[in-house]
């Protein structure tokens, strides 16, 4: 959902995080993976604006950071 929410690739999210397309696809298929890379993807996704929202009884989300410009 992260990724879609960014309009981001695989490979785009891969370059990011600096893993590798193979594990971004292993991730997003539930596959277990190291600690570390999950770390990764996740600070790579936060980096870009994406906020991980926790359970609160409806499920665990995502939604994108609010924008600001000087304006506001």
């Amino acid at each position: 959902m992260a990724r879609a929410a960014l309009g981001i690739g695989i490979r785009e999210l891969a370059t990011m995080a600096e893993v590798s397309p193979n594990t971004v696809s292993r991730f997003e298929r539930g596959e277990a993976l190291y600690g570390r890379t999950v770390e990764a993807l996740q600070a790579a996704l936060e980096a870009a604006g994406v906020i991980f929202i926790e359970e609160n009884g409806e499920g665990p989300g995502v939604r994108l950071r609010k924008v600001t410009t000087d304006a506001d």
